[in-house]
């Protein structure tokens, strides 16, 4: 049977393009497998599609800061290569797809030392650290951003634009406001701080309720642990994180409030959701999420607001600016060409898989 393994994990955004690709795979008759952590986000995932064998590794965080956890995690990614190495040589995929994220380095690493061909998915404009370090090991990376290429190896890069889950566009605004118990007259704001949260944008959505719940009904995807049980404000609903329900609580906002990870943003601009971005800053990450959000600015598809200046003052400013010219910004994501970049990777991958 052909057999093709994924990995990517950490965050809901290193999963998602895996998830829109694996149900090709299973209806085409592939054996289908998926190697992440023992306890993170792409297990609760992946778990939804009982066709797919997840395998859990070893795991190490790579981080760019002085930490203790430091020195512990060299010997969990080492043991982590160990236990990939020996189940894919196990397991004998005919290629592997990663999408990026610190468990998928070991898995990458233990592809290569069984020959098992590589296909890497960059959604940044700039490659992650995950991703650079098996960039030399893939035979290819998928860019979502054509800038990418300027940065890695010509002929490995395969620009194929943005990789949108197709059951978002399934979303139904009557069930999305039945799953909320919200009304139809008035809009609905979405706010998502990414599945890890978003501590800082959280604080000023709940200092700016009053003032926002004035204009809309709120939908706050708040991430893991970061409820606030003592809230009862009417036409706000808080929820830690949403799977099964995003494309009919998607189709039923008006607008959103989001980080500016790639996967999310152009999911958005693909739904045609105008939007107020809030990128993490350098001093959070390596400062892809300003490079994407201020692409989005510049093709009028957002507007921006950095973490160093959000209150609840400019919080509700910049959502009212979004929502009252919500029109020119619908406007000009309708003009967007949208390429078929599922289609795209699944060809390569099965193309791979045939001829590696």
């Amino acid at each position: 049977m052909k057999k093709v393994m994924f990995t990517g994990g950490g965050s809901a955004g290193h999963v998602t393009v895996n998830m829109a690709l694996m149900p090709l795979f299973l209806n085409e008759g592939w054996s289908v497998e998926y190697v992440g952590s023992a306890q993170g986000i792409e297990r609760e995932l992946v778990g939804s599609l009982d066709e797919v064998n997840y395998f859990p590794i070893s795991t190490g965080k790579l981080r760019r800061y002085l930490d203790i956890q430091n020195m512990k995690d060299p010997f969990k990614i080492a043991k982590g290569v160990y236990q990939a190495y020996r189940l894919i040589r196990k397991q004998k995929p005919q290629v592997l797809f990663s999408k990026g994220g610190f468990v998928s380095v070991p898995v990458v690493i233990g592809a290569w030392l069984n020959k098992v061909p590589v296909i890497i998915h960059e959604s940044d404009i700039t490659p992650g650290l995950a991703n650079r370090i098996s960039i030399p090991m893939a035979s290819a990376v998928c860019t979502t951003f054509p800038e990418t290429a300027e940065q890695i190896s010509k002929d490995k890069t395969h620009y194929v634009g943005a990789v949108i889950r197709q059951e978002l566009k399934q979303g139904n605004r009557d069930r999305g406001r039945n799953y909320c118990g919200f009304h139809k007259n008035k809009p609905v704001l979405l706010i998502m701080g990414g599945s890890l949260g978003a501590r800082k944008i959280n604080e000023a959505v709940r200092a700016a309720l009053p003032a926002l719940t004035e204009n809309f009904q709120i939908v706050h995807l708040c991430g893991k642990g970061q409820l606030d049980p003592s809230i009862g404000v009417p036409g706000y609903k808080q929820y830690e994180y949403i799977n099964e329900e995003l494309p009919d609580v998607l189709a039923m906002s008006d607008m959103v409030i989001s980080r500016a990870g790639s996967n999310s943003i152009f999911e958005f601009l693909s739904l045609q959701k105008p939007m107020l971005l809030i990128p993490l800053t350098k001093q959070q990450s390596r400062g892809d999420q300003i490079l994407n959000a201020r692409s989005f600015e510049k093709a009028g598809y957002c507007r921006v607001l950095e973490e160093d200046g959000l209150n609840d003052a400019s919080l509700v400013s910049g959502v009212m600016e979004v929502y009252n010219k919500r029109d020119e910004f619908i406007g000009r994501m309708r003009n967007n060409k949208h390429s078929d970049a599922l289609s795209a990777v699944f060809r390569l991958i099965k193309e791979t898989a045939k001829h590696p």
